[in-house]
């Protein structure tokens, strides 16, 4: 197994991995037998961590930490650190599906409306018709989290995908981890809804430029414009201070 390309950055312990090495190191601790707690970094997040101790908690506790935004990639490269590429978590979630549908593990999916949900376990199927789905929930069911616990550890499922807001699901995936009964969890953020049409992914060359945040905020500018403004500002700094005064 890697043990090896580990980096600090902004105070956050960060995997320097391919999406390949990602890829088969989780499935090497899956074989293994040992649980793997996965997450992925974005600007709005390693900025969040240095306010909210709990989500920073959170974080550091996982096995796997990728970096997923091109802004903590060019970040960590400005800063002197050696990082190849970024490990979006989406592309992350289809890599592992194929790999589970090929080798026969069952999958777990939780998170966003029902409605949405469906449609995105439709839309899974219809990609990977091997794939076995022990089950899914949705995303709401805070006022009675230990039935739905008990429903993923009884599904049988080796893999949970939840996809639930930050800070809500890294704190979710901590807190009830030992009891889930899974060999691997990865919260995928609002996966289920590009999958479900509700919203939809930036083209490539957005992707490859650092605009996601940008595309996101064209598409939700009520929600996201406040977000971005302030996380942007912070890390901006923040990487200065890292760069020049650490």
């Amino acid at each position: 197994m890697i043990n090896h390309k580990i980096i600090n950055f902004m105070n956050a312990r960060m995997h320097a991995w391919t999406m390949a090495e990602t890829v088969d190191e989780i499935f090497s601790r899956l074989k293994y037998g040992l649980f793997t707690q996965h997450v992925v970094v974005n600007v709005a997040k390693l900025v969040n961590m240095g306010r909210d101790a709990q989500l920073c908690a959170s974080v550091q506790s996982c096995d796997i930490v990728n970096i997923d935004g091109m802004g903590v990639l060019w970040g960590a490269q400005f800063a002197g650190h050696d990082v190849q590429e970024r490990v979006a978590g989406i592309d992350l979630f289809h890599a592992l599906l194929e790999r589970a549908a090929e080798g026969g593990d069952p999958v777990y999916l939780l998170g966003a409306k029902a409605e949405v949900l469906d449609k995105a376990v439709v839309a899974i199927e219809q990609k990977y018709p091997r794939l076995k789905i022990a089950g899914y929930h949705h995303g709401y069911f805070w006022d009675d989290e230990e039935s739905v616990v008990r429903d993923i550890a009884g599904s049988g499922a080796k893999m949970l995908f939840v996809a639930i807001t930050s800070p809500k699901k890294e704190n979710f995936i901590n807190r009830w981890k030992e009891q889930l009964g899974v060999g691997f969890v990865m919260g995928v953020g609002g996966t289920f809804d590009i999958l479900a049409g509700k919203t939809k992914r930036a083209p490539e060359f957005m992707q490859k430029y650092g605009l996601e945040w940008f595309y996101r905020l064209v598409q939700e500018p009520r929600r996201m414009w406040k977000r971005y403004l302030v996380t942007n500002t912070v890390f901006a700094l923040k990487l200065l201070r890292e760069k020049f005064f650490r």
